[in-house]
């Protein structure tokens, strides 16, 4: 799979050090220090019936809440940080949204002279075929998403190689299912970076 490559309309990928370790923002707590109800949730995560159906059910309830909330909160972001993508349709060119898990990186919680950046991760849930919103990502990078009640234009930069290595390392501290979901699957799950698209621009 080809990745760090830049994508029409992309401002290239990071260096290898961005998304691991310090440069992935608290969310999903990870490890030792993970409390007994957050490893149930896991555990059924990574199972394969949640994936048979985690896709119909778990989108349909976030596009309910953030719709409730204003945009402000996604029902699945009790466990994950979540956004929600809009992208351009790869096949019919119609807007797509879709509420995702995200990854957000330094500078995401906002702050003075913040680059924020986001890791997506196209596991769908274990299933064999890659998500189609990776599908319009490749194709249009420069998407929308809203983030905590706020809409930030964004480009799309499908990792590989040592920095794709470097951010799946940090995903599956992140949240260790993603490991489950990839055995599953003979794909290589995609990573993709969300860099703010400078204001102005």
């Amino acid at each position: 799979m080809r990745g760090g490559r830049r994508m029409k309309g992309g401002r290239g990928a990071r260096g290898v050090g961005r998304g691991a370790g310090s440069g992935v923002a608290a969310g999903a707590g990870g490890g030792a220090r993970a409390g007994v109800g957050v490893r149930v949730v896991r555990r059924v995560s990574a199972s394969r019936g949640f994936a048979r159906v985690a896709p119909y059910v778990i989108p349909a309830l976030d596009r309910g809440v953030h719709r409730l909330t204003r945009g402000r909160r996604l029902l699945s972001t009790a466990m994950l940080p979540g956004l929600v993508l809009t992208s351009t349709g790869a096949r019919s060119g119609l807007p797509r949204r879709t509420p995702l898990a995200c990854m957000p990186e330094d500078g995401a919680g906002g702050g003075a002279g913040a680059a924020r950046s986001w890791i997506l991760v196209g596991s769908n849930f274990g299933r064999p075929g890659h998500p189609a919103w990776t599908h319009n990502l490749l194709a249009q990078p420069r998407v929308t998403i809203s983030w905590r009640g706020t809409d930030v234009t964004v480009t799309a930069v499908l990792l590989d190689g040592e920095e794709r290595a470097a951010v799946w390392a940090a995903a599956l501290a992140f949240w260790p299912p993603y490991a489950a979901y990839q055995r599953r699957i003979s794909r290589e799950i995609r990573l993709f970076r969300l860099t703010e698209w400078p204001s102005g621009r």
